[in-house]
């Protein structure tokens, strides 16, 4: 039933300006009700005033003419138990027992309310528009030196754009020349504008504030930051949380329990009590039609999921649907990857040992030599460090060993780079295993020739990261690649409850799989945090993938579930939060609609509640569901 439409009672997502073309109809029909009820003669008052059917039946058919044609298509297609049907049934029943100005309340309230519900939908949806309207229209294309402006989709990689001040920036790129302060606030929720100087990456939609800049275009714009965050928020709702398919089989179950009670209380009392009236009880079945009607929870939920997606959305947290944010509410551990995750990913070379008579300037030049075609951060700071040109020409067989490092042939001599790992799989003797930090061994043709020591720093706000998971009891631990004594301190440093250190990338979904099954036994869901290529398959694997949006690898970004723009750790702990609140309010929508529809049910059923105070109910019902669910939002 609840699949029938998508989005208000009857299938309708109104954009303002229909809403307000709508709220003439039902003033006509509101104005006609009024009249009608000065005609209304009671059934013992006979003759029936004609006066009273020319005005309520006009006002019947423009506050249910919606109402009464959905109901009818629906039934051609076979779908007949859906709140349509059971609006139908009942006004026209009401008309039957000639109860006429109720027939027209419950179709008038219920399209009021309807209008609300609609409304209230648009503004959740505006909400989350005006958050995207860093959409960018316009590019300025630099070509030989002139400027022309062009639509950001006509944009090739490669080609330079310049944007001035005021401007948004249009597509992901390098800047090449200017400085300039950019707002970064509608991607990453931070309020602190960024220096951006030659050499730093720009993403589309941030704002530049104060200089000229000149950037070369990296991405093409379907491919760019702004583009996906647009895709992910309007594509939310695709993925839907187990609690609105519940919901779905709840009410393909539910209506038609209803609509057999109703008839139950229509026909049996008159059959079995002495003194009932066939009219009394039909009335009081009809009562039960219109309380059982699940407007508030078909909207509430659905644009509950949504308000959380868009909430998180504002703080530069991206959830790729409603079934991850259910997901995060129920992750009890939290797994981080260590570099660029939680430390900054900048490393620097801190210290040069030479072994067997090299001097310093020698080691790092071969270090440099070999590293030169790696991406890796490590290999990026050695030759930072070199900061010379490197002969390439003298290099050859070169050949990356996956968590070892690297093998290359440097004038003729095998030249080897990488950690303590790598010196015992060849075999190389050398006096020490651990040093404190990151380290690169070199060897040359079989022989130790020494260790280059870089340092990566924390991130500022991981402590408090990790402070805040335990404080909501999420218990973290951290699986890395790096040698065991730099795994140690860190893992001290910030207080994490368990860590796994010299771990090769398949080690590193083995060590999961081990968190994985410790969570089964509980029913709790594990997060996985990272950033680099080698974190997809474990970003892949983790109930919840949790990628960093700002460095992050696009392999990783891709894979992820949850991704977070501003690439600090601590959003992680905001991610739960809000996705916690999310599916609390969720659930205070599905009870406080149980609670009601199955009080005013028992009061219809006894005759205490009439098709007014029906109406009031279900009408009132959605439109608290509405307003609870629009809380999220504020996240």
């Amino acid at each position: 039933m609840a699949g029938s439409h998508s989005h208000g009672c009857c299938g309708h997502d109104h954009g303002v300006d229909e809403l307000e073309g709508r709220w003439a109809p039902v003033a006509v029909a509101a104005l006609l009700f009024v009249l009608g009820l000065v005609f209304y003669q009671p059934l013992h008052n006979t003759p029936f005033a004609i006066a009273e059917y020319a005005v309520l039946l006009p006002a019947y058919l423009i506050s249910g003419g919606q109402v009464l044609t959905t109901a009818g298509r629906n039934l051609l297609k076979g779908r007949i138990f859906d709140e349509n049907f059971l609006m139908t049934i009942a006004t026209l029943g009401a008309i039957a027992i000639h109860e006429l100005p109720e027939a027209v309340a419950v179709m008038l309230f219920f399209q009021i309310g309807e209008l609300f519900q609609n409304y209230s939908v648009g503004r959740a949806r505006r909400s989350i528009k005006a958050l995207l309207a860093v959409r960018p229209d316009t590019a300025n294309l630099q070509v030989d030196g002139a400027i022309s402006t062009v639509s950001p989709d006509a944009v090739n990689v490669g080609d330079l754009i310049v944007v001035r001040p005021g401007e948004k920036v249009p597509l992901d790129g390098a800047v090449l020349e200017g400085k300039s302060l950019v707002d970064t606030s509608a991607l990453t929720g931070e309020s602190v504008p960024r220096t951006i100087t030659p050499g730093k990456s720009v993403l589309a939609g941030m704002i530049n504030q104060s200089g000229g800049l000149t950037v070369e275009v990296t991405k093409p714009f379907s491919e760019s930051s702004i583009a996906k965050i647009l895709d992910l928020v309007e594509n939310a709702s695709s993925k839907k949380a187990e609690t609105e398919k519940f919901i779905t089989r709840f009410a393909r179950y539910y209506t038609p329990v209803v609509v057999l009670l109703s008839l139950a209380v229509a026909l049996l009392p008159p059959l079995l009590i002495p003194g009932a009236t066939q009219a009394d009880w039909t009335y009081r079945a009809l009562v039960l039609l219109v309380i059982s009607c699940p407007c508030g929870l078909v909207i509430s939920i659905p644009l509950g999921y949504f308000g959380g997606v868009g909430g998180a959305a504002k703080q530069g947290i991206l959830v790729k649907g409603s079934t991850f944010l259910d997901a995060l509410a129920q992750v009890k551990t939290v797994v981080f990857d260590k570099t660029g995750t939680l430390t900054q990913g900048t490393f620097q070379v801190t210290d040069v040992v030479t072994h067997n008579g090299l001097s310093q300037h020698q080691l790092l030049k071969l270090a440099a030599q070999v590293e030169s075609q790696s991406n890796h951060p490590v290999a990026q700071s050695i030759r930072l460090a070199y900061g010379q040109a490197i002969e390439t020409v003298d290099i050859k067989n070169y050949e990356e060993i996956a968590g070892h490092g690297i093998r290359a042939q440097v004038q003729g001599r095998t030249v080897l780079a990488g950690n303590d790992r790598l010196l015992h799989r060849e075999q190389i003797p050398h006096d020490r295993c651990v040093v404190e930090g990151t380290v690169a061994h070199l060897a040359i043709d079989g022989e130790y020739s020494g260790h280059i020591v870089i340092a990566d720093e924390l991130k500022q706000d991981a402590a408090e990261a990790i402070a805040a998971l335990h404080r909501q009891g999420v218990a973290t631990a951290m699986l890395t690649g790096d040698n065991q004594s730099v795994a140690d301190t860190i893992a001290r440093r910030l207080g994490l409850d368990q860590y796994r250190a010299e771990l090769l990338p398949e080690d590193k979904v083995d060590a999961l799989e081990d968190f994985l099954q410790q969570a089964q036994q509980t029913n709790n869901k594990i997060a996985f945090v990272g950033d680099g290529i080698n974190d997809a398959p474990v970003i892949a694997r983790a109930d919840v993938g949790i990628a960093m949006g700002g460095l992050g690898s696009d392999a990783a970004i891709e894979t992820a579930d949850v991704v977070i723009m501003t690439d600090a750790p601590s959003k992680v702990a905001e991610a739960i939060q809000i996705a916690q609140k999310t599916r609390r309010i969720v659930w205070q929508n599905i009870i406080l609609a149980m609670v009601v529809k199955l009080l005013f049910i028992a009061l219809g059923a006894i005759g205490v509640a009439n098709l007014w105070e029906a109406v009031f109910a279900d009408v009132g019902v959605a439109l608290l569901a509405i307003l609870n669910a629009g809380r999220v939002l504020k996240s």
